[in-house]
């Protein structure tokens, strides 16, 4: 069974199309027409091991939130339709991942009820002209529509370029463990029968 999903995602503030393949080889392309987003989303499919296509055209002449946050909500349903009925995935995972000074933790429950704990630093509020004010924002957009329980907190860190990608670096190895096929799950991971 392939584990992929397509999400056409149109506005009158974007247009998105997200393809996304769970068991993919970590093959990315991103074209949100944010640059510095397009580098985190990069580490989300080359980290998680997924195969990642992403194209966006929203009103980045306004500013960059409606951009980022119309293609969270996209990425975030991308996950949630690829997994299916979930059955037979590790369900839980977990990373611990530095980057020079910074040291993010991440624990995802694919578990079907959203809900984000983020814990950073101040970080400066410009990293070029990327406003690090989003970073939270991405991830409450994309746990909104996964439906799944992330917990973030960067341990130590100051350079917000290494605060926000080690975060997406750790949330891709999480994901990556969590979506995982373990051949001793039978059906789905849960005592409830579904997820």
């Amino acid at each position: 069974m392939a584990r992929t999903s397509k999400v056409v995602r149109t506005t009158k503030e974007s247009e998105v199309s997200v393809e996304l393949n769970l068991d993919g080889t970590g093959k990315i392309s991103v074209e949100t027409g944010v640059p510095f987003f397009d580098h985190m989303i990069s580490q989300l499919g080359k980290h998680g091991g997924f195969d990642l296509a992403v194209k966006t055209k929203g009103d980045v002449e306004v500013d960059s939130h409606h951009t980022v946050e119309d293609t969270s909500l996209a990425l975030g349903q991308a996950l949630r339709e690829a997994l299916g009925d979930k059955a037979g995935i590790r369900r839980f995972g977990d990373a611990l991942v530095p980057l020079d000074e910074v040291l993010v933790q991440a624990a995802v429950d694919l578990s079907g009820r959203p809900y984000l704990v983020h814990r950073q630093p101040e970080i400066v509020e410009l990293i070029g002209t990327f406003d690090t004010t989003l970073g939270k924002h991405i991830w409450e957009s994309f746990v909104a529509e996964a439906r799944i329980a992330l917990h973030i907190r960067v341990i130590e860190g100051r350079n917000a370029h290494h605060v926000l990608e080690a975060q997406f670096k750790a949330v891709a190895r999480a994901l990556r463990d969590a979506v995982s096929l373990d051949s001793r799950v039978t059906g789905v991971p849960s005592t409830k029968g579904v997820l």
